[in-house]
């Protein structure tokens, strides 16, 4: 019987685990919805940004007068590693794959010889980032206290990572997040935020029939800060939107798997709770026998 107690007691502590991931299933369903709008909304504004960048840097091109944010200092030695991550777990592979692809440019960079640094935004990916990398953290943006990461936050990490630009602690700069596929498919995304790429596939003519007021140079001396915001502003949404979806189906497949343990526990107990019966009447035949 001590056995039955056992197995009954395990099953209704699985039903309990079973109605929390259903519970934040929903959640995470809810959220997913707003999350995606946002990440969608952002991407044609960051995208169109990025082509006006893209023009007016292919008219600069190598000038002298080019700002340091699209000519950079002239070296490559020192990479700034630009990390996303969230501060909760129970998000299946979300934070681990953002890390993972981080590390790997990484190692890929150190086997140059470059020096790297961190720049970690969210806790969770400090542990493994901190094992590996010991010292090369150079800054951490606290977020356990912002219940919605956003705008203002996306501004506060740019002038950071354009303060250390300016000051000489690296060369060039990469944000890596997750881009959002799917509720099923997110993607560990890496891009060059410093200096801003050069330009691909912009047609020679692309601009000829534009005249720019001021020049070319002090737009992109405005543009160039907005376009870094807007980008580390974009990961942000698209992280969010990751990791709803990762979210919500790590818990669809944990609600899964508990209702497959309760039935397979459920077999189990209604089997030993029979044995237990038939052992009991052999008993009681047996005792009736002997009198």
């Amino acid at each position: 019987m001590a056995n039955l107690k056992e197995l009954k007691g395990r099953i209704n502590s699985v039903k309990s685990t079973q109605k929390i991931t259903k519970a934040k299933k929903m959640v995470a369903a809810a959220k997913l919805r707003k999350a995606q709008a946002a990440a969608e909304a952002a991407r044609p504004y960051a995208t169109r940004l990025e082509g006006v960048v893209a023009s007016l840097a292919s008219k600069v091109g190598g000038s002298d007068s080019a700002p340091k944010l699209l000519a950079g200092t002239g070296k490559s030695d020192t990479h700034l590693l630009v990390v996303l991550n969230s501060d909760r777990g129970l998000a299946g592979a979300f934070n681990s794959n953002i890390v993972k692809a981080a590390r790997d440019k990484a190692l890929e960079l150190q086997a140059q010889g470059k020096k790297v640094l961190f720049y970690l935004i969210g806790r969770k990916g400090r542990p493994v980032i901190g094992r590996l990398f010991a010292g090369q953290i150079t800054e951490l943006y606290e977020t356990t206290g912002i219940r919605d990461i956003g705008f203002d936050q996306a501004h506060e990490i740019s002038a950071k990572v354009m303060e250390l630009y300016e000051a000489g602690v690296f060369d060039v700069a990469h944000l890596f997040y997750s881009k959002f596929r799917s509720a099923l498919l997110q993607e560990a995304t890496g891009q060059q935020l410093i200096p801003v790429p050069a330009p691909v596939d912009v047609p020679a003519s692309s601009g000829a029939a534009v005249e720019y007021e001021p020049d070319e140079e002090a737009i992109l001396a405005d543009l160039l800060p907005r376009n870094i915001t807007i980008q580390i502003f974009k990961g942000i949404l698209e992280n969010a939107a990751s990791e709803q979806g990762a979210s919500m189906t790590a818990m669809d497949n944990a609600t899964r798997n508990a209702g497959d343990l309760i039935n397979k526990l459920t077999i189990i107990y209604n089997r030993t709770r029979q044995a237990a019966i038939t052992t009991e009447l052999i008993e009681i035949i047996a005792g009736a026998e002997a009198l």
